[in-house]
């Protein structure tokens, strides 16, 4: 154990300090304005991922962040250091995944023009695309910040948080960092009076849930059988309920069309730990015009929806109360499982006459995937699909860019997910344009030295964009690019490559794929499914 008590340059002490405070990876990319931080990183016994591009530094945090519920934290450099990071905090903003990015910044702008890396405003720019951004100018200015930062990941909606050091304190002697404050301990909360008989009485309750209800799985599964109420997940909320253990779940088929009927059905809806956002519906509305229970941490999600009852408390306590309140209950509602069983059936055709092939490729890799297998996803068809048909059956095991929506997120998220998980599966999809974002991110996948199959669907083109300018009527424009060969350049890498003709082909590419010392690019294509 490195000695804490000496006097070290901030740089390093920003390291120790971020060790004792629980964290054991850092994501990052080391520069000549931020090297001071990497100082102290080796000596406080982190361990640090060299990214290709700052930007899959941040994807990384992010995946690591949401594989291993732990804060993920990114290093960089001032000005384009920033910048091209700005990327991945915007998307763990909006997908409200606890990432930090400490980053270097120059000791002054308004005087002097000309400088390295130099932007008008850093802080600004930072602030775009994180719940705040501030410059620490002194070493316990960095230090309460950075306690800030990992407190509320605690205690509020976690969002991307990024401080900003300058260079000259960062190369300063500082004194160690305080110790760490006690653990915030929360109280559970009781459910507000009236809540619990409302849902009782529903005929035809139906609960949306959200990404915020991924801790609350096993609560929120004996819940709904007990009250026999339908449920729809959001896309982040895939595998709180699961149609294996409950046959009165519609997947992940909210965004279909239809499925705006039957919230309209419904007598009651409780939404759990969501925004309803665009991503989640793709309509203006959900459907459902009569009485609404939103629960939920954040206040401006409360008030989204005027009329309905607002009830600010974390899902785990909700469906804890709820639980208790249902002791005894005997259910009388109306849905069926056939109902729910058609619906995912019409569903299921549909999705698949809109992007051929997919489903059966789908159903082939999900007779080979480990139990535990956790799925890191791009903006692809592939995905787009897979998202919908393959019912998942673990909380928080298929992670994908829903809000900000960004190209190149699969392959580094995947990276950090495979680096907080050593030794559990993990699994990369991503389509041939976009895998092109972040592809030099294969030499830290090599270097990190752990199996990760890396599932890359070739259709030859933007088929999604292409697609979609058909229907506005609009002659498809730039959507085909010349593609490499990609099974030789990821062997270019020092990765490993297959190239199935066949779905039999693929499941043993697959199984092989999870037994590899390193990265495995399985290509695919729409052609194995004939």
């Amino acid at each position: 154990m490195s000695d804490t008590s000496r006097s070290r340059p901030l740089g390093a002490q920003i390291s120790h300090m971020l060790k004792s405070r629980g964290v054991d990876t850092i994501f990052g990319i080391p520069g000549v304005h931020n090297q001071e931080m990497y100082r102290g990183i080796e000596e406080a016994g982190i361990r640090h991922l060299l990214a290709r591009h700052e930007q899959g530094a941040g994807f990384m945090a992010d995946g690591y962040a949401r594989a291993s519920g732990k804060p993920g934290v990114a290093y960089v450099i001032t000005g384009p250091g920033l910048c091209n990071t700005m990327t991945p905090m915007g998307q763990a903003y909006s997908d409200s995944v606890p990432v930090l990015v400490l980053s270097s910044c120059l000791d002054e702008t308004a005087a002097t023009r000309g400088q390295l890396h130099q932007m008008l405003d850093q802080e600004a720019a930072g602030a775009t695309v994180a719940d705040w951004s501030y410059t620490a100018h002194t070493a316990s200015a960095a230090y309460s910040l950075i306690d800030r930062a990992l407190t509320e990941f605690q205690t509020a909606r976690p969002r991307t948080k990024h401080i900003q050091v300058p260079i000259q304190a960062l190369v300063a002697e500082a004194d160690p960092a305080p110790d760490a404050a006690p653990k915030v301990t929360r109280t559970p909360q009781s459910l507000p009076d009236g809540i619990a008989e409302r849902i009782k009485a529903a005929k035809r309750p139906l609960f949306i849930l959200g990404g915020g209800s991924v801790r609350a799985s096993d609560a929120a599964r004996a819940a709904l059988r007990t009250l026999r109420a339908a449920s729809f997940p959001t896309y982040a909320g895939r595998g709180v309920v699961s149609v294996k253990d409950d046959p009165l779940h519609y997947s992940g088929f909210l965004g279909r069309p239809e499925s705006a009927s039957v919230a309209a059905s419904a007598d009651l809806v409780i939404v759990v730990g969501s925004e309803l956002s665009e991503m989640d519906l793709w309509r203006d509305k959900l459907g459902h015009e009569g009485d609404m229970i939103r629960v939920d941490i954040d206040p401006e999600v409360l008030g989204q929806t005027p009329g309905s009852i607002a009830v600010q408390m974390t899902a785990q306590d909700f469906f804890a109360g709820l639980n208790a309140a249902l002791e005894g209950h005997q259910a009388n509602t109306s849905w069926t499982e056939s109902e729910v069983a058609d619906a995912r059936k019409r569903w299921r055709a549909e999705s698949d006459s809109e992007r051929t092939g997919i489903v059966r490729v789908c159903d082939a890799l999900i007779e080979v995937m480990p139990e535990d297998t956790m799925y890191f996803s791009d903006m692809t068809q592939f995905a787009y699909t897979g998202k919908e048909v393959w019912d998942m059956h673990r909380p928080g095991h298929w992670h994908h860019p829903y809000g900000f929506g960004t190209l190149g997120y699969a392959l580094p998220a995947g990276i950090g997910g495979a680096a907080a998980r050593p030794g559990l599966p993990t699994v990369v999809i991503a389509g041939d344009y976009g895998f092109q974002y972040t592809v030099q991110e294969l030499g830290t996948a090599v270097e990190v030295g752990q199996p990760l199959p890396i599932l890359l669907w070739d259709n030859g083109k933007l088929k999604e964009i292409e697609d979609s300018m058909v229907a506005a009527q609009i002659a498809p424009n730039s959507v085909i690019a010349h593609n490499p060969d990609f099974c030789a350049l990821a062997e270019a890498y020092g990765a490993k490559s297959a190239a199935p003709k066949s779905l039999g082909e693929l499941q043993e590419a697959v199984k092989a794929a999870f037994k590899a010392d390193g990265p495995t690019l399985i290509y695919m294509t729409a052609d194995m499914a004939d």
